[in-house]
């Protein structure tokens, strides 16, 4: 078990801190610099974060690696936002910018990679082998490259982005941080598909899920926020952003989650289609004289909010002007968004049999009220009233529901890079 893998046995059967005992090397969490990466195809984001205060030092983005045209953002904490143009052929020379930059001595915040103590790396997809973080080496690194079938778009740019920090950073512990991870304690029938058993066999199609750092972080939030114990509540987030998921946590344990093999299934999203009757690809393949691929990219890009308002926008904002103006696409899609997240909040009190909480978090569940109130107006059979006044509020833990409501609603804003920082120092720290 060197290599952080253990089998679905093993994490059923080994109690959760003997399985932090067997796997990790944990050396009592001292406060330490955390550089958090969120590596994409051809972007990079990343925060620097102090976790004895857990202030984030400073922040940015480097965009349009490999691309002409590529730039990094940098801004340190209380100073200010700077855009650089500069060339990135690729994500190892984006990594030595962002190093050069947190180390620059005008505007940098520590003053040499010294003070850096960890690197905690998101990583998109651990499929059945990582039900949580990990320290990498080489056998996790090979364990993630044989789940890039499961994620062809995000695993290989995430391993590139470690890779790269690995050669500049050769003597720093790297920490793995993976979206499937929260997910993996389904129960069996929460994951799997109505499909031919021998294809999870043969090629692990199931339910994954994403987003799972979020939705740890916002459920277990919300938890402390209300002062009770979080293995006693039946938490429902709904990570409402571009890309959005809805889980259910029951006694601190993700029990379902609405993303599925890939990011595709579930909500409707900004461009993202969600869930659709699997014929209509072949519908549409033969009518449309398109391949297969072409109708996935109409899934994946062309769809979702986008594809609903007829091109008008997939950014809320837009959305929300033109509903206020009676914009009719803008309606059909807004109207169309909610009712589905309505519908998975549903299906999500039948799976445990109840809620205590309903989250809201991400880019719109977090400032989006009319979409929030939307939403919360299919729940009466729940008891949930919404306080109009504290729904309007924006950027902070809060309770948008009112005393009398039986269902308890808020806003959790999230914290994924908080999050990965976290694990980073459980495990090296």
């Amino acid at each position: 078990m060197g290599n952080g893998l253990m089998s679905n046995r093993d994490r059923r059967e080994c109690p959760a801190a003997l399985r932090a005992a067997i796997r990790y090397e944990v050396k009592g969490n001292a406060a330490m610099k955390v550089l958090v990466i969120n590596c994409g195809s051809s972007s990079l984001k990343f925060q620097l974060i102090d976790s004895g205060s857990e202030q984030c030092l400073a922040k940015g983005l480097c965009e349009r690696i490999g691309i002409e045209g590529s730039m990094i953002t940098y801004a340190p904490e209380g100073g200010d936002k700077e855009k650089t143009v500069t060339p990135m052929p690729d994500h190892t020379e984006a990594i030595r910018l962002v190093l050069e930059a947190l180390t620059n001595p005008a505007t940098g915040v520590v003053k040499s990679l010294e003070e850096i103590g960890a690197v905690g790396h998101r990583v998109v997809h651990g499929g059945e082998k990582f039900a949580e973080s990990v320290v990498i080496d080489d056998g996790v690194l090979a364990a993630v490259e044989e789940c890039n079938d499961l994620a062809p778009l995000h695993n290989p740019a995430n391993l590139i982005g470690i890779n790269a920090c690995k050669k500049l950073m050769p003597n720093t512990p790297m920490v793995g941080v993976f979206d499937t991870a929260f997910h993996q304690t389904m129960p069996e029938e929460a994951y799997m598909y109505g499909l031919p058993y021998e294809y999870y066999q043969k090629y692990k199609i199931r339910r994954y899920g994403f987003h799972g750092t979020s939705h740890s972080y916002v459920s277990a939030k919300a938890a402390e926020v209300l002062g009770k114990k979080y293995e006693d509540l039946k938490i429902i987030v709904c990570h409402l952003g571009n890309g959005a998921s809805v889980s259910a946590v029951k006694n601190g344990k993700c029990v379902d989650t609405s993303m599925g093999l890939t990011p595709l299934e579930g909500l409707i999203m900004g461009t993202r289609s969600g869930d659709i009757d699997p014929a209509i690809i072949e519908f549409l393949a033969h009518k449309e004289d398109r391949s297969i691929d072409e109708i996935m990219s109409v899934l994946n890009k062309k769809s979702g909010v986008l594809g609903l308002s007829g091109n008008l926008s997939s950014d809320f904002r837009d959305l929300e002007d033109g509903y206020n103006r009676g914009d009719a696409n803008a309606v059909r899609a807004l109207n169309t968004y909610c009712y589905r997240v309505a519908k998975y909040v549903g299906s999500y009190v039948a799976a445990m049999n109840g809620v205590d909480v309903i989250c809201f978090t991400a880019g719109i569940g977090e400032n989006a009220p009319l979409v929030r109130n939307f939403v919360c107006g299919y729940l009466g059979y729940l008891g949930v009233e919404l306080d109009q006044e504290a729904n309007h509020k924006r950027g902070e833990d809060i309770v948008i529901t009112t005393p009398d409501s039986r269902t308890t609603v808020m806003v959790i804003p999230t914290n994924e890079e908080l999050a990965i920082a976290r694990e980073t120092v459980r495990l090296v720290g």
